[in-house]
Order: structure tokens, then sequence, then C-alpha cells
């Protein structure tokens, strides 16, 4: 896409390229998965595929085309979905963006005791210093990890935060569909 970084690595360059196309979705939208294949194995294997997807005219060699997944189901709680995924050697990675509210470090000692799972979220929800925000974390097989963090308030593709260790227990659960 357009404002993706060329400099960055192709699992970043991947990252932001979701992130750009869950920004042009809008807010409160619903978590998104998506299959990472490598970009020139997919133009020799599925040239059809490849098409379809704008990709004949690529001039980059190396690369990671997100391909997004059926829905994800409503009812089934994140991390239980996540241990239902399999995927076919053809994919090299997998990404997911989800959108939740966080809240700062210095929130953390005010969190009332013995709060079940469901008044936890209503009470970080009613926090005045809660942050809507966007993640958006990839893994390879091999287990490289890169994420992006764009927060409601600072909507811009200049304000996207990267790193490989934003959202490590994500990370963990998505590089979990790569284990038998």
């Amino acid at each position: 896409m357009s404002n993706t970084p060329m400099a960055a690595s192709p699992l970043t360059r991947a990252v932001l390229e979701i992130d750009e196309y869950a920004s042009g979705l809008g807010w409160d939208q619903p978590a998104r998965l998506f299959a990472l294949v490598d970009t020139a194995r997919l133009r020799t294997q599925e040239p059809a595929l490849a098409a379809q997807l704008g990709l004949e005219a690529e001039q980059e060699i190396t690369g990671l085309t997100p391909i997004e997944q059926d829905e994800i189901p409503t009812g089934k709680p994140l991390d239980e979905f996540l241990g239902t995924i399999a995927w076919p050697d053809a994919v090299v990675g997998c990404a997911l963006t989800v959108e939740r509210l966080m809240l700062p470090p210095s929130a953390e000692a005010s969190v009332p005791e013995g709060l079940g799972e469901k008044k936890l979220a209503q009470w970080v929800a009613e926090h005045p210093d809660r942050q809507e925000v966007r993640m958006t974390v990839a893994v390879l097989r091999d287990g490289a990890r890169d994420s992006a963090l764009r927060l409601r308030a600072k909507d811009s593709p200049t304000e996207v935060l990267t790193g490989s260790e934003l959202v490590p227990g994500l990370a963990e659960a998505l590089k979990a569909t790569f284990e038998e």
C-alpha cells in the first residue's frame, strides 16, 4: 500500500498494510484474521489469485501478502477461537487486528481487587483515562513477530507505533496456531 515504508522489513510492511486497511474500515470493527503468504510464491503458484489481488504488477520480489480470512465468530472468546486454527503449509505467517480498551500503567494501582472478567471490563470502560486502541499483530512460522498500535485519539498513519514486543500475549497466541 502507498503509505507503507519501503525500508521496513516485509513483516513490518505487512503489519502496516493491514493497519492501513483496518483504518480505512473505521473504528468499532470486529477482529479480523489474515493469512500471510509469500508474495513471490503466490505469483508463481497461484497467478489467477495474484492477479485478483492486484499483485501481478508489483515490483517487489520479496514480501508478504495478507489474505483476510472468514469472519471470526462473535460468540467465542478469541483465545478459544485461535486454538482451533490450523494453517496449510503455504501460509508462512498470520496476523490479527483487534480493538480493545487500555489503561495507562498509572491506572494499574487503582484496579479494584476481586473483579470478575465482566466487572473488570466494565470498570475499564468507565475509567476516565481509558484509551481505545487497534492492535495489529503478526507472527511468522519461524517466530518472527511485529505489531502496530493505533490509538483512536491519534488516528493518523504518522501516529502508529510499531515494534515486535508491543503485544506479546497476542503474538504468542498467534504463534501457537502454527504448533502441532
